[in-house]
């Protein structure tokens, strides 16, 4: 977990009545209202307007103890002051005006340098991936309807790592005492709702496509070829491409959408460690993949290339911190993604091409050298690459939070944006006071309105 470059420090708020558990209704706190406007030009003027903010809700303090266990009885034992936050993941429109499906990440971690070593750290263990319905009112976000992710005998999964062969090991706060590895484990990043009500999640640590039932029930995770997960209890299906076995550390998949037609498509974050680490740091060349649920496996998938880091983020020199955190449909084929670092992000339209891509050739065997990943010039190389046009540049729009993880489409011409608070975390050692509860970052939960300057048309 990165550290948010832009913080906003505001009025801490707590709340003295306890959480309904049937619907965890109305949880609300009053936000700062922001009505920014743009640079926007008369039509006779010759220029044109620009994208800009007209709205902003923030969503108030929780405490994640008494939401969690909630949800689930006696989940959450010591929630060590952290608020509910993380919600930022993601977010899908339900359908009513201002009302949104979103979904919490893992849960509280930071990592912490321990004999110059960096360990991953989960303050709140118990805590469990969960899905959160909200609604926007004004300068407020409410809680609507949280739905915990349970695996098929009703237990959480947790967000804890799955795999020592493949995962960060995971500590206690403080990073000194290990935790057990947990199979069922699920970094939960991306959210869709299907017609017939069931969810799917896309998840970093697989990476995996993750179909849960309405009630939260893990009905099958959806994992490369090859990952030999052992011990969870919901159906591991190996289904994906077995070259998303190369997915950098917390870099699986981030992005999801879901196309008219019910299929999906779903973004790693970052280029693959492939055929190494240094090759995936380097790279510019990400993946993006279609899954149709109804035949329950792949079938395409698509090669996509990232803007130069100074063009994203400009002052950035590392293309590593380059990442697609966001896809949402436009119509039948057309797609938007999301190029971002932890400051800022651009926007991009694509059009899916019939066909297969890139799946099941030469770029999906890890043996192929030069790898798809460390090609400078994908497109001279064979590669058929995405065309895109650029939407919007949002480092050039005030009022927009930093790490901005979900994007969804609002009517013709207006998105909503969320943003990741990392449930109030930093990293390093100061994260926690000497009494073990969380010294707060200050940065909240908030949903953006942005009005583009044009319709999207599908």
């Amino acid at each position: 977990m990165s550290p948010h470059a832009h913080k906003q420090r505001t009025v801490r708020r707590s709340f003295a009545v306890g959480l309904p558990i049937a619907l965890l209704a109305a949880i609300a706190v009053a936000g700062t209202a922001m009505g920014v406007p743009g640079h926007e030009g008369s039509e006779d003027g010759g220029q044109e307007r620009a994208p800009r903010v007209v709205g902003s809700a923030l969503l108030g303090d929780v405490p994640l103890g008494r939401f969690s266990n909630a949800l689930l009885p006696g989940s959450v034992a010591d929630d060590r002051g952290v608020d509910l936050g993380g919600i930022g993941s993601d977010i899908y429109p339900a359908g009513r005006k201002g009302e949104f499906w979103t979904v919490t990440d893992r849960g509280p971690n930071g990592q912490i340098k321990v004999d110059g070593k960096k360990r991953r750290a989960f303050p709140v263990p118990g805590f469990d991936p969960a899905i959160v319905k909200v609604r926007v009112v004004g300068d407020r976000v409410q809680v609507l309807k949280a739905i915990a992710i349970t695996t098929q005998s009703g237990k959480a999964v947790t967000g804890l790592s799955n795999q020592a062969s493949r995962d960060e090991a995971p500590y206690t706060y403080d990073a000194k005492t290990p935790l057990t590895y947990n199979p069922n484990g699920l970094d939960t990043e991306g959210i869709v709702r299907a017609a017939d009500g069931t969810f799917w999640l896309a998840d970093e640590y697989g990476p995996s496509l993750v179909h849960v039932s309405a009630h939260g029930k893990v009905l099958a995770r959806h994992v490369p070829k090859g990952l030999k997960l052992q011990g969870a209890d919901y159906p591991v299906v190996e289904s994906l491409p077995g070259i998303l076995l190369g997915r950098k550390t917390n870099r699986g998949f981030e992005g999801l959408a879901q196309l008219p037609g019910g299929d999906l498509v779903l973004a790693v974050q970052s280029p693959l460690s492939v055929p190494d680490t240094a090759a995936g740091e380097k790279s510019r060349n990400a993946r993006l993949l279609r899954f149709s649920p109804k035949k329950r496996a792949v079938t395409a998938e698509y090669a996509y290339r990232f803007d130069a880091v100074d063009v994203v983020d400009p002052g950035e020199d590392d293309t590593s911190e380059l990442k697609i955190s966001s896809l949402v449909a436009v119509g039948r084929h057309g797609l938007l993604v999301q190029e971002r670092t932890d400051r800022t992000f651009r926007l991009h339209r694509v059009t899916l091409p019939h066909g297969a891509g890139i799946l099941g050739g030469a770029w999906d065997d890890p043996a192929t050298s030069p790898s798809y990943e460390q090609l400078d010039d994908p497109s001279a190389g064979g590669v058929p690459l995405l065309r895109k046009s650029l939407v919007a540049d949002f480092g050039k729009v005030a009022g927009v939070p930093g790490k901005i993880e979900g994007v969804a489409l609002v009517g013709r011409d207006t998105l909503a944006l969320i943003n990741d608070n990392d449930f109030g975390m930093t990293d390093g050692p100061d994260a926690f006071d000497a009494q073990g509860r969380l010294v707060d970052s200050g940065i909240e939960t908030t949903v953006t309105y942005v009005r583009l300057p044009r319709p999207l048309h599908g």
